[in-house]
């Protein structure tokens, strides 16, 4: 680095834009609402699929239940690197990369030959365009979002309500039509939509300032500088959305290279040490600016993160077997893909409603997570009493309503226990450590079904698995409440030894007085 550059105090500025909570942020809502829909909306409907496939093929529950399986833990496992490349490039052009992959799977999927080649379509390609889909569209909103945050991550997240409300009976309509290989034609070219969410996303910038000259890069190059004299490189985690004011005085140099000078036997190696450690510093800086890996050793996102392991084995399964279910119970056909729709209209109603009541902040938001996942645990858990028509119409009615209102604000709760500007990483992480249970979640419960030959038992599965999740909520809420007792405690002494000292000020007054 040039010493002339050095000897110059420099000062630059990331001022953070604030969110707008309103304006252009009700389009990023408009686009993350397709996002919901287009995604896990049509994984939802994906059952009516699922009934024409294991006929046409003659392969067992398990089998077929694969197709959903592999799609859901793609989206999960490729989180991380969806939120790594809207970070390299911008949200906006990933997004609209994954709306085109999102269809041409689907699409050659339609010309499937057996069960491997829909793995590999329907399955892993659509997956993987789902998660460079979803992933950067759900950050971008909490980006957008604050005082609203809740409400808006619940409406949004309506799409996925609405459309299986109307895909479910169309899927139907069209497959009786034109054969699950026509549906999955029109699914391809309905996909395309996704690019169009892409398009409407708009990036908020920060504002940088760089004075006396200097540029950004001389900046990081400071302060990589800086961390190395003070030893304390860990404590670095630069974030394009975060505000910084970083200063390098010609001080504060003169300590990092006065060492050297003093012994100049060793000043070449000190000197060469010094600079592989700038590098090494330089390099975690730029890794951190695209995956923030350090989330890893956050013991409270882990714990959340075990909570979405357990969740997604019994999140993903009901929506699967809901029609086959109601099939095996002698439900026609158009009947039981209504049930998916009363389903999706009662989860529309409580994202929105419980979105709403979280927003009043009336509980904390992991209390209210609690709550809603130990109850659709149970309801699951009542499901195979239901065997007629109009038991089922309930069944679903109420497990719609709770799943609404357990999903309408797990993100929200997520943004609470990594901080916003950690929110694009942890998205991406708890997504990737998510994907376990999205993987073998379907496949467990299908094997159950194939060995007990009833239905029933792939929703006995989910609700034990659900109400396991609770147990991590459980303890996330413990730990957080402790963490705030602690700093209550610390806030409190530091206060006393404050009064402490200024009573001992007073009697010194008195005294010389």
């Amino acid at each position: 680095m040039d010493s002339s550059l050095i000897a110059q105090k420099r000062k630059v500025t990331v001022l953070p834009t604030a969110a707008p909570d309103g304006g252009y942020a009700w389009f990023i809502l408009l686009a993350c609402f397709l996002v919901f829909g287009l995604t896990f909306g049509v994984i939802k409907a994906f059952g009516v699929f699922y009934v024409e496939i294991h006929q046409y093929f003659g392969t067992t529950a398990t089998g077929t239940s694969w197709i959903t399986s592999i799609a859901v833990a793609t989206i999960h496992i490729v989180a991380p690197v969806a939120s790594a490349l809207s970070a390299r490039f911008s949200h906006r052009s990933v997004v609209i990369a994954g709306g085109l992959i999102c269809s041409l799977g689907v699409i050659f999927g339609a010309f499937a030959n057996n069960l491997t080649e829909l793995y590999l379509t329907v399955g892993f390609l659509n997956g993987f365009g789902y998660a460079l889909t979803w992933t950067p569209t759900v950050t971008m909103l909490g980006f957008y979002f604050d005082k609203r945050r809740p409400v808006a991550n619940a409406l949004s997240s309506s799409g996925e309500c609405i459309l299986t409300f109307v895909l479910t009976p169309l899927f139907q309509l069209v497959i009786n039509n034109f054969s699950w290989r026509g549906a999955l034609l029109i699914l391809g070219g309905l996909q395309l939509n996704l690019c169009v969410s892409g398009m409407l996303l708009r990036p908020l910038k920060a504002t940088k300032g760089v004075t006396n000259g200097s540029d950004v890069k001389a900046a990081e190059e400071s302060l990589a500088l800086k961390s190395v004299s003070k030893e304390n490189l860990d404590e670095i985690k630069p974030s394009r959305h975060v505000g910084k004011e970083l200063e390098i005085s010609e001080e504060a140099v003169e300590r990092t290279v006065e060492p050297c000078l003093e012994d100049p036997e060793d000043k070449h190696n000190t000197t060469k040490d010094t600079t592989n450690r700038t590098k090494q510093t330089t390099l975690k800086n730029k890794i951190l600016l695209y995956v923030d890996y350090t989330l890893i050793t956050n013991a409270p996102f882990m714990i959340y993160s075990m909570f979405g392991v357990f969740a997604a084995l019994g999140f993903f399964a009901p929506a699967l077997f809901l029609v086959p279910y109601a099939r095996s119970k002698g439900i026609e056909e158009y009947q039981a893909a209504a049930l998916m729709s009363i389903s999706a209209v009662l989860d529309l109603f409580g994202r929105v409603f419980f979105g709403w009541v979280a927003n009043l902040r009336l509980v904390e938001t992991v209390q209210q997570l609690t709550a809603t996942v130990i109850l659709l645990g149970t309801v699951l858990l009542l499901c195979p009493l239901a065997t007629s028509f109009s038991e089922l119409i309930a069944f679903s009615a109420v497990y719609g309503l709770v799943y609404g209102a357990t999903v309408s604000i797990h993100i929200t709760v997520l943004a609470e226990v990594v901080s916003i500007q950690r929110l694009g990483s942890a998205l991406g992480f708890f997504m990737l450590i998510r994907s376990s249970g999205g993987l073998l979640g379907p496949p467990i419960a299908g094997c159950f079904i194939d060995k007990m030959s009833d239905y029933g038992t792939g929703f006995l599965m989910a609700g034990v698995a659900l109400i396991v999740s609770a147990l991590f909520l459980l303890l996330l809420r413990q730990i957080n409440q402790r963490g705030q007792d602690a700093a209550t405690k610390s806030h409190n002494t530091h206060k006393d030894k404050i009064m402490q000292s200024l009573g001992g000020e007073e009697k010194e007054e008195q005294d010389m007085a």
